[in-house]
């Protein structure tokens, strides 16, 4: 049997990784400024989180969501209190895409409703709903194409307020800051505005921050650097620091029923255990700060540079800009100086997506890097 080739591979295989550094079979270690899609939080194996998912393999890995789980609503009372969002209730799931599907069907049962307003260059998974709310014909089968999905400019007041003229929306999607798309972000104003009119139209507020959330942007979530209250949260892939973990946080004024979300493997043992870990280790070395501060240095970094036609993005989720597509310098970068980056829809946006626990020194070495290849 061979695998399904859906995937453009780079030539490198890793077999080890610790904290910023991955290794591959040749001996030969890379520094990871991508972190597998922002998935890597607090660094490859890190010793609190290898430990905690450890002792909790030795107890008790899996079962389902059949019986009492004492460590899920330890992971709620934990991440409300470092989110500040204990106003919510916690859904656990398995991906992004899971999270956004389970995110608009609660949007449909809520308001009877099943039209969405998305923006154009989002992304919000690969499943029914959540592809069909992606702006990328491409990955929409024609079994996607029955979601009735409006797609409007970001930051575009005026179709906004003309597309919720109509009242069958049920929800509206939407990255705090776009990742696939290319670090774009709606302003304060724009976000406001969204929150202000959503409520008014009786419309879910879907704040996407899978890649953007926990703490990549400086602040737990992206969404608090515009001083809004989401009606659901999305979250994922900083959450488990490699294990497969989801979830939605949805506002208390939303009602629960048995039976109105499920599944099987979201919030098992070893996944609560893994984001015990992450918010632990986020908490313990200031890792909101850090992401926060350096942010701020790559920045200072970056404007240092010619080539560089534009800085995007906030802590540490950052694109650097250039009038030529980078799909040749990232080669460069990952063969000739051995460090990982990523590329954007946009495919002049260089993407920077390291863990949160990153150094000014870290830094150092990859604009040094940067500058050997651009010269």
């Amino acid at each position: 049997m061979k695998l399904f080739d859906v995937y453009p591979l780079y030539n490198v295989t890793p077999v080890s990784a610790k904290g910023i550094e991955v290794t591959d079979d040749k001996g030969t270690t890379y520094l990871d400024f991508y972190g597998g899609h922002a998935v890597i939080s607090i660094g490859h194996s890190h010793p609190h989180y290898v430990n905690r998912l450890k002792e909790q393999l030795d107890k008790i890995g899996f079962y389902s969501n059949s019986i009492q789980n004492p460590l899920q609503h330890q992971l709620a009372e934990k991440l409300g209190k470092l989110s500040n969002c204990e106003d919510y209730y916690l859904f656990m799931c398995n991906s992004g895409a899971e999270a956004n599907e389970n995110a608009l069907k609660l949007a449909s049962f809520h308001t009877g409703k099943s039209k969405v307003i998305a923006f154009k260059n989002g992304f919000h998974g690969r499943t029914s709903a959540a592809v069909a709310t992606t702006d990328n014909p491409s990955i929409n089968a024609p079994i996607n194409l029955q979601q009735e999905v409006t797609f409007l400019p970001l930051n575009d007041f005026e179709a906004f307020e003309s597309a919720i003229q109509s009242d069958d929306y049920c929800a509206v999607i939407l990255e705090t800051i776009q990742g696939i798309g290319g670090l774009d972000e709606p302003t304060t104003e724009f976000i406001q505005f969204i929150a202000e009119k959503s409520k008014a139209k009786e419309i879910v507020f879907i704040a996407d921050e899978i890649q953007c959330g926990f703490g990549r942007s400086g602040k737990f979530f992206a969404f608090q650097h515009h001083n809004i209250q989401p009606d659901i949260i999305s979250m994922a892939k900083g959450m488990g620091n490699g294990f497969p973990v989801g979830g939605i946080l949805i506002h208390e004024s939303f009602k629960a029923s048995y039976g109105l979300l499920g599944t099987t493997f979201g919030g098992n043992h070893l996944a609560c255990a893994a984001t015990l870990a992450v918010l632990e280790v986020l908490e313990n070395e200031n890792l909101l700060s850090n992401a926060d501060e350096l942010g701020s240095y790559f920045k200072e970094k970056a404007a240092e540079i010619p080539q560089v036609k534009q800085i995007k993005g906030r802590g540490l989720m950052l694109g650097l800009e250039f009038d030529f597509e980078v799909a040749k310098l990232r080669k460069k970068l990952i063969f000739n100086q051995k460090l990982f980056t990523g590329g954007a829809k946009d495919k002049h946006v260089l993407r920077i997506l390291p863990a949160l626990n990153i150094t000014k020194q870290h830094i150092d070495l990859f604009f040094e890097a940067l500058k050997a290849e651009l010269q």
